[in-house]
């Protein structure tokens, strides 16, 4: 064609070599994903190495491709495993501490004008900084906010308004800490001149049913506190079956035994910088950035995740072993669940989620976790002890063991009493009819 050169002409100009690259590119994928499922290899994709034998337009290509595979591992025991299952207790001092939390995020700021400002009280002021006399940029402001005790301002400034009232004029004396970002600053005395506009204290509302409604779907404070509690004890309740499962885990990840490859903790750290990275893009800023702010490497940076990624590639070999010799299989519907969950995790539809994860990878997640729950459901599994139940039961224990010893002494000595009286009655008794019978005795003598 018009603009085109044949095929001869370009590999008598250029050499045949020309077109292997490409070529080899071409069938790469497909032959090396024949050769492994032929192999029945499990490998990790990841981690693969090219080394070229030989390759001609008249016999082809011939190359040699180096796998990592999955390591075949044994596990010492994951049955009959044995956990103290956290208390679940939720105290009233924990919703009180909710109610207050309630209380500050509704709280209303009020102008005080009958005393002087105090250490919580928010200070509207103008103030004008000076260095030797003169004044230095960024140091003036008016009409500025400011709370008494939060640390916004150098060490120093805010303690010299507490006591001042409103309409005062006043100097606060000042030195710059020597590590301040402004280096003709750093380390010097300087004098701010302030005046005090207004007073304003945070005035929290009266927890009361009131305040409920206000706050809640509910009409009193005791429901608004039930709920509290009942959430408060649900979140408890799943982070006690969580540490559970991590101290199960644990035990069944330090009896592995099998030589893990590296390559599998590489991939795992990888996957947790990259999460990392989007989870900074997301709140606006970069690893890159993130990295310069906290003065570390990348590598640096890399490895902090090192026992995380060991644990989860270990926790999550052990588990799949399971499935394996249990035979755990994930059917149909927990599949579908599973898609569903997924979907609504990324606010996506269900349809988009299966085109992109296939079916298979997710059923090998869904038995995994049946995994999980099948050692929790062979494991010895013991709730830990309220110690201060136990000690209240334990006093009132004794105090009822006290109180029934007392009883019974009081009882024994009643009875020993009324032996006592009785035994006397009857020696009275024998006595007054000794004497009557002397006396008839005696009239009968006579």
């Amino acid at each position: 064609r018009k603009g085109k050169a044949p095929l001869s002409y370009v590999e008598t100009y250029y050499g045949t070599e020309i077109f292997f690259e490409d070529a080899l590119n071409l069938i790469y994928s497909d032959v090396v994903e024949e050769a492994i499922n032929e192999s029945g290899l499990k490998v990790i994709n990841d981690k693969m190495d090219f080394d070229m034998v030989s390759i001609s337009k008249e016999d082809g290509v011939d190359f040699k491709v180096t796998v990592t595979t999955y390591p075949e591992i044994e596990l010492e025991n994951y049955k009959g495993l044995t956990a103290e299952r956290p208390l679940v207790k939720v105290e009233a001092a924990e919703v009180n501490a909710e109610i207050k939390s309630l209380q500050e995020r509704n709280a209303r700021m009020v102008s005080v004008e009958d005393r002087a400002a105090k250490k919580g009280d928010t200070v509207v002021i103008d103030f004008e900084g000076f260095k030797d006399g003169v004044a230095f940029d960024g140091g003036k402001a008016e009409g500025h906010s400011l709370e008494l005790g939060s640390g916004q301002f150098i060490p120093g400034f805010e303690d010299q308004i507490i006591g001042k009232n409103i309409n005062d004029e006043f100097d606060v004396n000042v030195t710059f800490p020597e590590e301040y970002g402004a280096e003709e600053l750093a380390g010097q005395p300087a004098v701010f001149k302030v005046k005090l506009h207004e007073i304003k204290l945070r005035e929290l509302p009266v927890a009361d049913d009131e305040f409920a409604k206000d706050v809640s779907e509910f009409d009193t404070l005791k429901e608004l506190k039930a709920d509290i509690k009942k959430k408060a004890t649900e979140r408890k309740k799943k982070a006690a079956e969580e540490a559970v499962e991590n101290i199960l885990v644990q035990q069944i990840v330090d009896g592995i035994k099998g030589e893990i490859p590296e390559a599998m903790f590489t991939n795992r750290l990888n996957q947790s910088v990259e999460e990392f990275g989007y989870r900074l893009q997301s709140q606006g800023m970069s690893l890159d950035l993130y990295l310069q702010y906290t003065g570390s490497t990348i590598e640096q940076f890399r490895e902090t995740f090192r026992p995380q990624a060991e644990m989860q590639v270990k926790y999550r070999l052990a588990l799949e072993k399971i499935v394996e010799l249990e035979g755990i299989v994930a059917d149909d519907e927990a599949v579908e669940a599973e898609f569903a969950k997924i979907a609504e995790g990324y606010g996506v539809e269900v349809d988009k989620v299966k085109a992109v994860i296939p079916a298979s990878e997710v059923a090998k997640d869904v038995a995994v976790g049946k995994a999980i729950d099948f050692v929790k459901a062979n494991a010895v599994i013991t709730d830990a002890v309220d110690e201060k139940k136990e000690a209240k039961k334990a006093a009132a224990k004794k105090t009822a063991e006290k109180a029934e010893t007392a009883k019974k002494t009081v009882k024994a000595k009643a009875e020993t009493a009324k032996k006592a009286v009785t035994e006397k009655v009857e020696t009275v008794k024998k006595t007054a009819a000794k004497k009557t019978t002397r006396k008839a005795a005696a009239k009968k003598d006579e």
